[in-house]
């Protein structure tokens, strides 16, 4: 609706994972570097956790575009799968062909296991990468530690790699997973986008999408707004862009400030994502509180009277 006023070709903050939109911040190329290395040097086990919106999708999406046509991939999204269905779903991925029976694991692993002699035969590599994995089953977990097995004397003949929300890390962590978790070799995890990093995620993709250095233009205090409501997890990012660049268009309005961001950032998230901004969980607020309580503890114990507290409050209301 409003790509056209901004002078846009497309939306530039769709919050599908589209590659060519992929910025390139510190943490993401880290979390890239993990993976090609984990695949390149054949490390069997790589873990990529991260919150949600962070960008997990997007850096699985950017990493298959990368692998050259001598690795062959497998990409699972649905993973409320039984161990069963997983079997399946990676012969499918595959391209596996296999004659027509009883579904079985011992058939779909040795079906698995020839592909993936052949694949090394070849000279080739295979990769595994399972999304959203912290909703695996703990049998499908344990399922994938036993394809780990599949390898050769000297190197594994499948790379897989688990992407998924920072409770993959708790779920690996539990005593039934013990030994998958000691096979895991590579492992990052993504934190949020920094201050500076919102600034340039959001010029990357206005500038992919067809934008000038003039429109549409965010200025300084709608940036800085823009990092306090997403705390720098690029969905969010997006989603409050998106909406901020629809509110300034219903304006006629070619720049984008931080009023604009707040009242996008509060219709997309409600209340409750301002409540940090006007409640008692800013740090002004957190710092007032700590102070009022030390001072009444102070005044329990007698170490301090009346006048200091009169005092105290009277400093409070004329600070600015």
């Amino acid at each position: 609706m409003y790509t056209s006023f901004f002078g846009l070709k497309e939306n530039p903050f769709n919050v599908t994972p589209d590659p060519k939109f992929f910025y390139l911040s510190l943490q993401h190329r880290e979390a890239l570097n993990h993976l090609i290395y984990g695949i390149n040097e054949k490390k069997g086990f790589i873990v990529i956790t991260g919150g949600i919106g962070t960008g997990k999708t997007t850096i699985c999406r950017a990493i298959l575009s990368m692998l050259s046509d001598s690795i062959s991939t497998a990409l699972i999204f649905n993973s409320y799968i039984s161990d069963l269905d997983l079997l399946e779903t990676i012969i499918q991925e595959f391209g596996i062909m296999i004659e027509p029976g009883e579904q079985s694991k011992k058939r779909y692993i040795d079906a698995l296991n020839s592909f993936l002699l052949e694949n090394f035969t070849a000279g080739k590599n295979a990769v595994l990468l399972i999304d959203e994995s912290q909703n695996l089953p703990l049998t499908t977990l344990e399922q994938i530690r036993m394809l780990s097995n599949l390898e050769t004397e000297k190197e594994k003949l499948l790379q897989i790699v688990l992407l998924g929300q920072p409770e993959l890390d708790d779920l690996l962590h539990a005593p039934l997973l013990k030994q998958l978790n000691e096979r895991i070799t590579v492992r990052y995890d993504i934190e949020p986008l920094d201050r500076s990093q919102v600034s340039n995620y959001v010029e990357h993709r206005l500038v992919v999408a067809g934008g000038t250095n003039n429109t549409p233009r965010f200025l300084t205090g709608a940036y800085n707004a823009l990092y306090v409501f997403s705390k720098g997890i690029p969905r969010r990012i997006n989603t409050i862009c998106d909406r901020a660049l629809l509110i300034a268009y219903t304006k006629d309005n070619r720049e984008i400030d931080a009023g604009i961001i707040e009242q996008a950032a509060h219709d997309v998230g409600g209340r409750h994502i301002l409540s940090h901004r006007h409640g008692f969980t800013s740090p002004w607020w957190n710092a007032l509180l700590y102070v009022f309580f030390f001072v009444i503890i102070l005044a329990l114990l007698g170490i301090i009277n009346s006048d200091n507290i009169a005092y105290i409050v009277s400093s409070w209301k004329s600070a600015p």
